[in-house]
Formats: C-alpha cells, sequence, structure tokens
C-alpha cells in the first residue's frame, strides 16, 4: 500500500472513511469524501478538459462512480488518490467520446445525500474557477496532451507522491509493488523533461510544448 501524504488530519480522514466503508456506511464516505476532495478534483477536473460544462458533468460522473465504486474498493491506495484515478478516466473518455458524440451523465438519482453534496462543492468551487484570469501557465497547460496535463497538475498543485501519481497514471491498475516503483521513477524523468518543456516554452511565448512520450 502507498504512504499516505506526511499530513495528520488528511491521515485521520483517510482512517474515517475506511472505517465508514467497513462498516457499510458507503453514502456517509462518499459524502465525507466529496465534502474534503471534491474541490480539489474539480479543480483537476477544469485543468483537463477545456469547457467548464463538461468538467461540471465529469464531476458529477466522478462523484458518482466513488459512492458506486466504495463497495468494492480494496483501500490499496488512499481515496484521495482514487478519486483521482477516477477523475482521469472519467476525463479521458469524455475527450475521446467528444470527437463522436457529447455523453450525457446519469443524474445521481439514487444517491440523494451524494448528489446534493456534489451540486454543492461544484456551485461553490466552479465560481472561482470560471472567473479566475487564466495566467500564460494556464494556457500553456492546457494545450498539453490530457496525461501530461495531470502529471503537471498532481505534482505542482495537488503535491502528490510520485506512487501515487503512478497509481493514478496506471492503465493497468498498478498500484503497489516493483512495477509501481519502476513506473513512479520513469514519470518522475518524464515529468522533470516536461517541466523543461514547459519553462522553455514560457521564455520563447510559444503556445506549449511538444508532448514527451
Amino acid at each position: 500500500m502507498e504512504s499516505l501524504e506526511a499530513c495528520p488530519e488528511r491521515t485521520e480522514l483517510e482512517d474515517e472513511l475506511r472505517a465508514y466503508a467497513r462498516e457499510g456506511q458507503y453514502e456517509r464516505a462518499a459524502t465525507l469524501a466529496i465534502e474534503r476532495y471534491g474541490a480539489e478534483v474539480l479543480g483537476y477536473m477544469f485543468a483537463v478538459l477545456s469547457a467548464p460544462s463538461d468538467a461540471d458533468e465529469a464531476f458529477s460522473e466522478v462523484c458518482e462512480r466513488l459512492w458506486r465504486g466504495l463497495p468494492s474498493f480494496e483501500w490499496r491506495c488512499s481515496c484521495r488518490t482514487w478519486m483521482y484515478v477516477i477523475a482521469r478516466n472519467v476525463g479521458r473518455n469524455r475527450i475521446r467520446a467528444a470527437a463522436r458524440a457529447k455523453a450525457r451523465v446519469v443524474p445521481l438519482s439514487e444517491a440523494s445525500q451524494v448528489a446534493k453534496i456534489a451540486d454543492r462543492v461544484r456551485s461553490s468551487t466552479a465560481i472561482h474557477l470560471k472567473t479566475e484570469s487564466r495566467t500564460r501557465l494556464d494556457e500553456v497547460r492546457a494545450a498539453l496532451e490530457p496525461d501530461d496535463r495531470t502529471l503537471l497538475v498532481l505534482r505542482i498543485d495537488r503535491k502528490l507522491s510520485w506512487t501515487q501519481i503512478a497509481t493514478v497514471l496506471s492503465d493497468d491498475g498498478t498500484t503497489e509493488g516493483p512495477a509501481l516503483a519502476r513506473e513512479a521513477a520513469r514519470l518522475r524523468k518524464r515529468f522533470e523533461r516536461l517541466k523543461s518543456k514547459v519553462v522553455q516554452s514560457l521564455k520563447e511565448g510559444r503556445d506549449a510544448p511538444d508532448s514527451d512520450r
């Protein structure tokens, strides 16, 4: 299992979420997770998806998947990291679907309390995100490939550890062991190369660097 960030409050929160899940109080766990982590996850959706309406709808889908997935969640990573796993998958699917047809999000009809919390977080956070002026860095980052945007947001803005980032960006569900350590090391090198290119783009006034695969 990954080690949690060195933050007593976050460790206590994760322990509380796990306790609710063990007791089968999944709606209560989902509500608490959305209340505490929802704003930062919504901010991530705004960074990855270009249209605010898409980010709003994607956030609703993330909350629904969180609530529905809690009974089968194995807690091999923190709930916070898992929410970013869900968010990355939702964002990637929406980007792919946009080329075909705009998907309609299924409402949280069976999770009334969770829906209320998601709406509250979205309405209070989205206003700030929509009105915040875009910096040059925001513009450069917006032109990157989705996974490169994710890498920058999770490391620079959210300060996730490299193993947590590797968990989020893992396509095969790797969450522990040597494979995760190797992926974390690879992503760290990729981040350093990407960061250098972003800095160079800012200096030269270009829109965005070429993604480094």
